[in-house]
């Protein structure tokens, strides 16, 4: 890959210091520093993360952070407390201590000799969301903020719930976290203090997965750290980005909306990957767009940025469905401002089987989904694995009910999100509504172009229950996610409405009869007129990428995809996921890493309540003849009134067992 910069500084590269907090305890860092940085201060940009500096993102930060410290900045990559080589505990994602604890991270890099007093933070996923949290916090030498993949609301928009109901992301998700947890500091780095640090971590260790199916609706436990609280709070410049075939990229454009401080929005074709990384392309060079934002915000250079549009976004076009893309057909288009008052709404109104302009006759109409339906919509959150796209909905859409415009004469294209109106009743008290919207190719492929969904308990509100009164009508709107979708001629749209939709969401207690009234309930479009001004919008870089360190593949990680067999006689699902990372060795620091895992989802036919979900991983880190090994197991099941969770950990030093501890929690169903 080329250099970000023309003329790269010398960069010193720090592989491990210590950063004090106010308690005592110490937080491990690894830093790039110019050269000169202590003749000539230069401003800092941190990344504050869980996943293990030395041996985790080792790689990907060399690639990330290297450029950007040769174009002029001291750029720091923090382990959060209780995680890597990190002192102390850490309990949960997101809590008070570690946003506390970044806010003291900030201002003791920003009074460092080499820091000129100006601090930005970057960060992914995790990394977004606590840029974004810590903002609100308001460290004075923050000024700027780039959130990739990250959210503003952790109910709505995170790998817990969605719609308010429980997607198998929760437990999949913290059964990756808990493997982690169970692995040590570096006794390279942290000394003889290496073992009791991680006997303080294993002693405090829990599945995550625990407060997470204790707190069913949107509380103080999800609001706290939501951003979206109180988006005044934010007054540092955020630069958010992220990619469509990500769960996360609708919270920009509600960021773009409250948010009041300088703010920017690229929302590209990319699953859960930075840019320039980005899969499906097309990729970008991320990294200028990056040093642009530093050297405008931390530098004050006049790099044109903020006289850019507000929000540029990948317009994906008509494509054939496949559960894996290189690439998405499409083009950069843009809108000065977000809301765009160039967006218009065009109602298309759901009478029996059809989308269309006007509203026919009220006409009741009944669906009960098999428990299966959903097998076609691939994964809530994408990385860029295989299988992970929704495949072709037409065997979803067996157990739907579908609604379809003619073909359409001409190219409509939205930007925004859905919004589907429905006047519905359910014949039991607990039920969920799924929604998908679909591009129906002349030869009935049916691509799925984004998806919704509504725990009809939430219906009054995410903080809330309320039971539905059986074969009572009752109106509510399920928004589709934020997309950019451009529907070719020839074409139809397509509406397709589910009372299920496993493995991705967790079933209702009994079987569902849902009965949807046609002809007043209606889908609004996102309409974007044509705007000639996307063709003279600059052209991206190509990606850049720093140098990274010797890697030696000992185990190359399989292709993962998704694995589904159907048992015809006792009317059983299993879907497995493998989370098979491979073995490999970090040549730097000699250390082996291997990781191992399996994730399964079953549901028999006909019984919601026999839905499972178990999951087993294992860690490992090796040098020498030292060897660390963290085993765990998970399984979530549940009766019409509950949740059941089993969960084990098991942790090995050089084949000895030191640590094992088990958990069999009941958790009460609330409106689930």
């Amino acid at each position: 890959m080329p250099d970000l910069v023309a003329n790269p500084r010398a960069v010193r590269e720090i592989e491990h210091l210590w950063i004090p907090l106010a308690d005592g305890t110490r937080l491990a860092a690894r830093m790039w520093l110019p050269e000169d940085a202590h003749d000539d201060p230069v401003p800092a940009i941190l990344e504050y993360i869980p996943y293990r500096k030395r041996d985790g993102t080792r790689a990907r930060d060399e690639s990330l952070h290297l450029p950007i410290a040769e174009a002029g900045y001291a750029v720091l990559r923090v382990d959060l407390r209780g995680t890597g080589d990190s002192e102390g505990v850490c309990h949960d994602e997101y809590l008070p201590q570690e946003q506390q604890d970044g806010f003291d991270v900030i201002a003791w890099i920003a009074a460092q000799p080499w820091c000129d007093g100006k601090v930005g933070m970057i960060g992914k996923s995790w990394g977004g969301f606590n840029g974004l949290q810590i903002a609100a916090m308001r460290p004075p030498a923050l000024k700027a903020v780039v959130s990739v993949g990250s959210t503003d609301d952790r109910y709505a928009t995170d790998v817990h719930y969605y719609g308010g109901a429980l997607t198998k992301d929760n437990l999949d998700w913290s059964a990756y976290m808990f493997a982690l947890g169970g692995m040590p500091p570096d006794p390279e780095l942290v000394g003889q203090a290496w073992r009791p640090m991680w006997l303080e971590r294993l002693e405090a260790i829990r599945p995550l997965v625990i407060p997470w199916l204790e707190h069913q609706r949107r509380d103080d436990y999800w609001r706290q750290g939501s951003v979206c609280e109180d988006f005044g709070k934010i007054e540092a410049a955020c630069f958010l980005v992220n990619g469509w075939g990500d769960n996360y990229s609708e919270a920009i454009t509600r960021m773009l909306g409250g948010l009041t401080c300088p703010r920017k929005g690229l929302i590209g074709p990319w699953a859960h990957i930075y840019p320039h990384d980005g899969r499906p392309g097309p990729t970008i060079g991320f990294l200028q767009e990056c040093l642009r934002w530093w050297d405008h915000w931390l530098k004050g250079i006049d790099t044109g940025i903020m006289d850019e549009p507000m929000l540029r976004a990948w317009m994906c076009d008509s494509r054939p469905p496949r559960t894996d893309y290189a690439s998405l057909p499409g083009r950069w288009v843009a809108e000065a401002t977000w809301p765009s008052p160039r967006i218009a709404w065009q109602e298309l109104f759901l009478n029996p089987g059809r989308l269309e302009a006007g509203a026919g006759p009220e006409t009741p109409l009944p669906v009960c989904s098999m428990q299966t339906t959903g097998l076609t919509q691939g994964e809530l959150g994408r990385y860029g694995e295989g299988g992970e796209w929704p495949g072709d909905q037409r065997e979803d859409d067996g157990a739907s009910l579908v609604f379809v415009t003619e073909p359409l004469a001409e190219r409509i294209e939205i930007m925004g999100a859905p919004l589907v109106e429905l006047i519905l009743s359910s014949d039991r008290p607990v039920a969920q509504v799924a929604v998908r919207l679909n591009d129906v190719a002349p030869d009935g492929a049916s691509t799925r172009v984004h998806h919704g969904v509504l725990n009809l308990t939430r219906r009054n509100g995410m903080d809330r229950t309320d039971p539905l009164e059986p074969g009572r009508p009752c109106r509510v709107t399920v928004e589709i996610d934020d997309i950019a979708h451009s529907f070719a001629p020839g074409h139809r749209i397509a509406l397709s409405l589910s009372s299920t939709n496993w493995p991705l969401l967790w079933p209702s207690p009994e079987v569902v009869t849902l009965t949807v009234h046609a002809g007043t309930s209606r889908l609004r479009l996102p309409v974007r007129p044509p705007d000639p001004a996307d063709a003279d919008l600059p052209l991206y870089g190509p990606p850049v990428g720093g140098r990274t360190g010797s890697v030696i593949v000992l185990r190359e990680a399989p292709f993962n995809t998704r694995d589904i067999r159907r048992d015809a006689y006792t009317g059983e699902t299993v879907v497995r996921l493998p989370r098979d990372e491979g073995a490999h060795v970090i040549d730097a620091i000699a250390m082996e890493n291997e990781a191992d895992g399996e994730v399964f989802h079953r549901i028999v036919e006909g019984d919601p309540t026999s839905a499972q979900q178990w999951s087993t991983f294992m860690m490992s880190r090796r040098r020498g003849d030292w060897k660390v090994v963290s085993h765990t197991s998970q399984r979530l099941t549940c009766t019409a009134e509950a949740f059941r969770l089993e969960a084990t950990i098991a942790v090995e030093e050089n084949g000895v067992r030191i640590f094992e501890r088990t958990w069999d929690r009941t958790i009460p169903r609330d409106g689930i």
